[in-house]
């Protein structure tokens, strides 16, 4: 029997259970799924960083944590943590992600708010240019990167990525490293953050990156809050150089009312919505990694606990 502890946030039970459920019969697993489990019979745990498990060392038979979460900057320093991390990955969050990052690089580029918002009922004759002349940089090529860049590449963008090592993906022009940083901010006329939160991305967004970009760049962040120094983006904002941000997530979040952001003409902020985990496509790439680790397969997307992702 290999027990299954579900050790995210309580309201989230309801939500995931029946889904894993189901995946482990699909599966042909003999698993069992609970929220109270001895720590010494646990065999994989379910985790998001907003659950109670600190301390990893009871789960003496422990093989794998499964993360329910993409982002993972909330348990990989975790020292008591000595088994495979496997962070989420799956397909529902990727669409969600490429939902509202073409939703908002359309925004931009057609200028879509200088229509909804027209109190003088200006009447501008500028069409935009086609979607091939313009550039979109795409900061972090990992799965939601990479799918995001795809769509784009569809409908005919000129699409740039930037990661820690160099990707190949069919229609991008792919940069990499502190180099590839300088050469891909002066192209970009959108730029999306999508790289993972480490001690390597803190501040990537900063008054000398933001001085690379060229006047008039705007920058999408579904990614993580740390990506942007706040201060250097509201200056870079107040000045002209960047003509908007879209920012949907924040270093404290909700984000507080009396924040700049909120304020800002220049700032959209949504409320952290560009995607989440969506419990039956997640329920079935835990229990795919599951299934993949107990026939001595690779599980899928382990994460590297040095990089920090």
């Amino acid at each position: 029997m290999i027990n299954i502890l579900f050790a995210a946030r309580p309201e989230q039970w309801p939500e995931y259970s029946p889904h894993l459920r189901s995946a482990i019969a699909e599966s042909g697993l003999n698993a069992q799924l609970s929220t109270n489990l001895p720590a010494e019979h646990v065999d994989y745990i379910v985790y998001s960083p907003a659950a109670s498990v600190r301390d990893f060392t009871p789960f003496k038979r422990l093989k794998a944590v499964l993360n329910l979460w993409a982002g993972v900057e909330g348990i990989v320093s975790n020292d008591t943590l000595k088994v495979p991390l496997a962070r989420m990955a799956d397909s529902g969050m990727a669409e969600g992600m490429v939902d509202y990052v073409v939703a908002h690089v359309m925004r931009h580029h057609i200028g879509m708010d200088a229509h909804l918002d027209n109190p003088n009922r200006a009447w501008v004759e500028r069409c935009p240019p086609l979607a091939r002349d313009r550039r979109v940089a795409i900061l972090g090529i990992g799965a939601l990167g990479s799918a995001c860049a795809t769509a784009l590449v569809g409908l005919g963008f000129d699409v740039h990525g930037w990661s820690r090592s160099s990707k190949d993906l069919q229609g991008v022009t792919s940069h990499s490293g502190a180099g590839g940083l300088k050469k891909i901010l002066p192209l970009a006329d959108i730029v999306v953050l999508l790289t993972p939160s480490t001690a390597q991305t803190a501040n990537l967004i900063n008054a000398q990156t933001l001085a690379l970009l060229p006047k008039g760049a705007v920058i999408i962040n579904p990614g993580r809050g740390p990506l942007i120094d706040d201060a250097a983006l509201l200056s870079a904002l107040d000045s002209g150089h960047i003509a908007h941000a879209t920012l949907d997530v924040f270093r404290t979040e909700p984000l507080p009312k009396d924040d700049p952001y909120w304020s800002h003409p220049n700032v959209t902020v949504t409320p952290h919505i560009a995607s989440t985990t969506r419990p039956e496509t997640a329920a079935q790439r835990v229990v795919e990694n599951i299934r993949r680790n107990e026939a001595g397969q690779p599980m899928l997307n382990v994460v590297d606990r040095r990089a920090g992702y």
